[in-house]
């Protein structure tokens, strides 16, 4: 069985941090409110000259650097992201182009914060199906340039970054001790689009717009529908909480993340929170998270590892791989 394994990892952030300390003398905040309802302390905010694609490509040459490949050595790479450099082409292209890749595809998936589950699900079915044998998948997001600065219930939440894997085709035996990924498990419901959006579009306004949250909506659907994916995969592989090595959630906020792992039986030592340095940088979170993660030597080869997330859709996933 070809099953889709990590073959390397990286990061990249832009230069600037900003502490809460920071937001306090924007907007009506303090660093205790920030801390205490989201767990957030800094996040890092693109500067100038520093695009989703810039940060996309510094995080994808950590990875082939990490994994000992080339860009000749790719052949697909996908890019989650919800704040392209450009309406169109896909910055999944420009990426390519500054990597100096000119063969094979590259193209953007849109899940929002759900973005690298999506792409990670996308990749894993291009190389299972024959179509790939490396794909290089990159989280990228500039949120900061759809923030309203003056709104305090988002602008002290997100953040900028990047993240990336490159999966590989190698053979496995088709059971969970194969290391790579195991399943996956994605969801939708655009009943929600109002909780969770941009008030602005090409086809719509022709304008960027800025990002619009009704938190206690997301907060109160949140932990229900990442527990829902989570056992899910659970009984896709038939493992279950106790097997679990490491649970690599999306950095939106710490509440959220207490909450699924206890409503799970997660113990909270086998949880990587990284939303305190980061804050959400909605599809970079993850692979930020998985960088930090797999460089400071808690994540190691055979770990059974799983990855889920919930964004603006609403769309939520999970992928449970082996390391």
């Amino acid at each position: 069985m070809i099953r889709s394994v990590v073959r390397g990892f990286g990061a990249s952030l832009p230069k600037r941090v900003m502490t809460n300390s920071e937001l306090e003398e924007k907007v009506d905040t303090s660093d205790e409110w920030i801390v205490q309802r989201t767990g957030i302390r800094q996040r890092y905010i693109a500067g100038e000259g520093e695009t989703t694609a810039s940060l996309g490509e510094a995080a994808a040459r950590a990875a082939l650097a990490n994994a000992g490949l080339t860009a000749a050595d790719l052949d697909v790479i996908i890019l989650a992201t919800s704040t392209p450099d450009n309406t169109f082409p896909a910055t999944a292209v420009n990426i390519q182009n500054r990597l100096g890749m000119h063969h094979g595809a590259a193209f953007d998936v849109q899940a929002v914060c759900s973005g690298f589950i999506y792409a990670v699900t996308t990749a894993d079915a291009y190389i299972r199906g024959g179509l790939a044998k490396r794909v290089l998948v990159i989280g990228a997001e500039t949120f900061s340039r759809i923030l309203d600065w003056n709104d305090r219930t988002t602008c002290v939440l997100f953040g900028d970054g990047a993240g990336a894997i490159i999966l590989e085709a190698q053979e496995g035996k088709g059971t969970t001790a194969d290391r790579g990924v195991l399943t996956t498990q994605l969801r939708s419901d655009g009943a929600h689009r109002e909780k969770l959006y941009v008030d602005g579009g090409p086809s719509t306004t022709g304008t960027v717009g800025h990002l619009r949250m009704e938190g206690r909506e997301v907060f109160k659907h949140a932990v229900g529908m990442i527990t829902d994916v989570i056992e899910a995969a659970f009984e896709a592989t038939g493992t279950t909480a106790d097997d679990l090595d490491w649970l690599v959630p999306h950095q939106a906020n710490r509440r959220i993340i207490d909450g699924s792992a206890k409503k799970l039986g997660i113990p909270l030592e086998k949880v990587v929170v990284t939303v305190d340095l980061h804050g959400n940088t909605s599809a970079a979170s993850i692979p930020l998270a998985l960088s930090v993660a797999a460089s400071d030597g808690r994540i190691k080869k055979g770990d059974l590892v799983l990855l889920e997330a919930m964004g603006g859709g609403f769309t939520w996933g999970s992928v449970l791989l082996r390391w």
